[in-house]
């Protein structure tokens, strides 16, 4: 049975396949797979392998990260790093030393963004937690003691009288 992501990853091949203005057996042929499978995966019916879906991108001459994404092979944001980093390594205005600086910077800004938003959502539960701490307690009070109308030690039982 197929899955949603792969279903999602056929339709757009076969979108990209006919914009690109090839058959389905060109396609295969240019990519090196056979031409039922391809078939498949466009179908929904196959989930392919990174490898597949990498000859398949270079056939359409597309990104082969989009086509993990589609596939669930990568998350979203993993696609876009990755994009990120290859359009600063293919900039021919930049030299191999200032790409490799931008990169660091790149690096230490995510690092820098993730540990603030960690630390955000630590506090987002925090505060969480004291909400529902601050609720329950304003529960309890206002709730009445339903166990017993007058409590044990109340002047007038019978028990707390002595002679």
């Amino acid at each position: 049975m197929a899955s949603l992501n792969v279903g999602n990853l056929g339709e757009y091949l076969r979108e990209q396949r006919r914009t690109a203005q090839l058959s389905l057996r060109q396609l295969a042929d240019a990519a090196g797979v056979s031409n039922p499978y391809l078939s498949q995966i466009e179908r929904g019916l196959r989930k392919p392998s990174a490898e597949v879906l990498q000859q398949v991108a270079k056939a359409l001459r597309i990104s082969a990260e989009t086509l993990y994404v589609r596939a669930g092979i990568l998350d979203e944001k993993e696609r876009e790093e990755l994009e990120t980093r290859a359009v600063i390594l293919a900039d021919p205005s930049i030299n191999e030393r200032q790409k490799q600086v931008l990169l660091q910077i790149y690096d230490s800004f995510r690092k820098e963004n993730a540990a603030e938003n960690a630390e955000r959502a630590a506090e987002a539960a925090e505060a969480d937690k004291a909400a529902e701490a601050d609720e329950a307690a304003a529960r309890d009070t206002a709730a009445p003691d339903a166990e017993s109308p007058s409590s044990p030690s109340s002047p007038t039982s019978p028990s707390s009288t002595s002679s």
